[in-house]
């Protein structure tokens, strides 16, 4: 049987609606991208992330739910442009059922690339993101 906070992830993390994505990431989630060896810790930085990729990629699908209790893996495909991308979100829930870990593993290397770029352009025009300038160093 899934959780139910990854039945909820399903439907809402490919509509890019970060509201939605807060009320399932524990107040101090760690976020750890593909893009790059950075690790984002917080509700609001990682909701807003999340909420970024979930504009960028297209014809997002969960393919394959793997997991039992608090660790899962969450295989899924997308486009990011013309570009296709499979990857695997592993996730690991609190005692609470809320996100308190979230990875997220993709190929190919360059569809990864243009997801970097498409995100940092956005992450660094959206006024949300200055208290977290550092982070993006």
């Amino acid at each position: 049987m899934v959780h139910p906070t990854i039945n909820k992830l399903q439907d809402v993390v490919a509509k890019g609606d970060d509201s939605k994505i807060a009320d399932l990431l524990a107040e101090n989630v760690q976020f750890l991208p593909p893009t790059y060896w950075k690790t984002w810790t917080g509700r609001a930085p990682v909701a807003a992330i999340l909420g970024h990729v979930g504009q960028v990629f297209s014809d997002f699908r969960y393919r394959r739910i793997m997991g039992d209790g608090v660790d899962w893996a969450l295989e899924f495909d997308c486009k990011i442009g013309d570009l296709d991308a499979v990857g695997v979100d592993l996730i690991t829930l609190n005692d609470s059922g809320l996100i308190n870990r979230f990875e997220v593993v993709m190929r190919p290397y360059k569809s990864v690339g243009v997801l970097r770029d498409a995100i940092m352009a956005r992450v660094t025009t959206d006024p949300r993101f200055l208290q977290y300038q550092s982070a993006l160093s």
